[in-house]
């Protein structure tokens, strides 16, 4: 049974970093009715991390605005050529995937808190969910549970993946900032600074199961 999960969470990550996740939407809508769907492989765990493009970190704090990762989150910071880049480590909690038709969610804990320094405005983003179906990290908005809303699209052109024993590893995978998310620092921070579309950094996430 354990060879099979890892055979199926393989398969089905390996198809969505191939940009698969709209074709497998579209053949589950031509199913006939009263198909089954694929039981969801169930994660037990794992952590996600985001990295900042270059540029981005130091575009933030030059405008006065310092993001903050929220318990259990981590961060930290990183010093390559390319310019200082700041790195957020959230916890795994659990979450599924579905080989037919592809798609399913993981969920994390922490956040992010948005803060700027010129005016004492802040916004926290937190307990982030990454939904497979729709290519979109979505998260939480001031810790208000009714108001998630998507943070990000997944850019998949790039990502790699590694499968190990009972763990997958993908790398590579694009942040795109929505309009719907760059609105709302925007107005919560006082600031014109971020832009629907803005390449914000990349993301490494690790699956056990």
């Amino acid at each position: 049974m354990r060879g099979f999960r890892y055979l199926v969470a393989t398969t089905a990550i390996t198809g969505l970093l191939a940009g698969s996740a709209a074709t497998a939407a579209s053949a589950a809508t031509s199913q006939p009715a009263g198909a089954h769907a694929a039981a969801a492989v169930h994660l037990r765990g794992g952590a996600t991390a985001v990295t900042t493009a270059p540029g981005v970190a130091s575009a933030l704090l030059k405008n006065g605005i310092v993001p903050l990762a929220t318990w259990p989150g981590s961060q930290s910071l990183r010093f390559p050529k390319s310019g200082p880049a700041a790195r957020f480590t959230f916890p795994v909690t659990g979450g599924g995937v579905t080989l037919s038709p592809l798609g399913g969610k993981i969920h994390h804990r922490g956040g992010i808190l948005f803060a700027n320094l010129k005016n004492g405005k802040k916004i926290e983003v937190s307990r982030f969910t990454v939904d497979l179906t729709h290519a979109a990290l979505t998260g939480i908005v001031n810790g208000n549970p009714q108001a998630r809303v998507p943070l990000f699209r997944l850019d998949l052109s790039h990502a790699k993946i590694a499968a190990g024993k009972h763990i997958v590893t993908a790398r590579g995978i694009g942040l795109k900032l929505t309009s719907v998310a760059a609105k709302a620092l925007n107005a919560a921070l006082g600031t014109k600074l971020f832009a629907a579309g803005l390449n914000l950094g990349t993301a490494r996430t690790l699956l056990r199961f």
